[in-house]
């Protein structure tokens, strides 16, 4: 295992979760991370990035002001704090490194965590 998701869990609406993400054997800090989600019957979305400094984080629009990547380098993790969660919200959240320009897609990411449910009642 390269990346090993966790922080996952069943929260009501409203509430918040912190996602974490540690390289296991991989050493994060030369790449881009990323944060995608998988709902039932969905395709892999994009959830969010940060770059190799931990900055100029990016967000897709249905989550911006309510989640917050950042990472850190020493710790070898990256981070995704949500709030305000919605029902929406809930899937399988997955951690990716990207060394691709298209970062904001899927195949932009070689490496990829097994992921976290993120399941949020109404």
């Amino acid at each position: 295992v390269q990346l090993q998701a966790s922080g996952g869990g069943l929260v009501q609406a409203g509430g918040s979760l912190g996602l974490s993400c540690a390289g296991s054997g991989l050493t994060l800090r030369p790449y881009r991370m990323g944060w995608f989600r998988q709902a039932p019957g969905q395709e892999r979305e994009f959830v969010a990035a940060i770059n190799r400094s931990g900055g100029a984080p990016c967000y897709t629009d249905s989550v911006k002001g309510r989640f917050t990547i950042s990472r850190d380098n020493a710790k070898n993790t990256v981070y995704l704090q949500i709030n305000t969660l919605k029902p929406e919200d809930t899937a399988v959240y997955y951690c990716a490194a990207s060394q691709n320009v298209n970062w904001r897609m899927a195949v932009g990411y070689t490496k990829w965590g097994q992921g976290t449910q993120v399941t949020v009642s109404s």
